[in-house]
């Protein structure tokens, strides 16, 4: 109701104060971020989804760009996300016609990463979870900054940035520490640093 109250704050304010900041939050987060989604992700709900690292759905889960059906356009990302996940025409296609896609078909055109049985969802995102947090995460994060960057990078900037980083990963104590542990045929403990 809001958005059409003349009185209200305008659909520029709401985006910019209430969604665009989780969506720069989620992408400049120096750890991954997993979408779960069980159940329907329609308009920002969608999109802010597909900004998170990993998207991983319920066989019952559904995305939807519903904008084009009440005269709007796709927000929170979703014009920057959609064509980078799965191509300009299928994602032009998904936001002027406003079609559920199903868990299936979404991770079939490579919108999200995995589906799982409604029976399993809950144990494999915990489990995903827990699996990234044993990881070195400094190494993680460096990977991140390496995604973001580049969708605005041309290939030569890309391979200079990936020497910048790699080299901070490799002066990380957790680097050392995968190495010593796979030259002694142990798992790594990985602290973080």
């Amino acid at each position: 109701e809001e958005v059409v109250d003349p009185q209200g704050p305008g659909m520029n304010r709401i985006l910019s104060e209430h969604y665009n900041p989780i969506v720069l939050k989620i992408r400049q987060l120096e750890k991954p971020v997993i979408a779960a989604v069980n159940g329907v992700a329609a308009g920002a709900g969608a999109n802010i989804a597909l900004a998170c690292d990993i998207v991983v759905a319920s066989e019952n889960a559904s995305f939807l760009q519903a904008f084009s059906k009440i005269g709007l356009i796709p927000d929170s990302g979703g014009t920057f996300f959609l064509p980078r996940l799965i191509g300009w025409q299928k994602a032009s296609a998904l936001m002027l016609l406003g079609e559920k896609v199903s868990a299936t078909e979404a991770e079939r055109i490579g919108m999200i990463y995995k589906v799982y049985s409604t029976d399993t969802f809950e144990a494999a995102v915990q489990q995903m979870a827990a699996t990234l947090a044993q990881m070195p995460t400094q190494g993680l994060a460096l990977t991140k900054e390496a995604l973001n960057r580049s969708s605005s990078n041309d290939y030569k900037t890309q391979l200079l940035l990936e020497d910048d980083l790699q080299q901070q990963a490799a002066d990380t104590h957790d680097f050392k520490e995968g190495v010593q542990a796979f030259l002694e045929k142990r798992k790594p403990v990985f602290i973080g640093k």
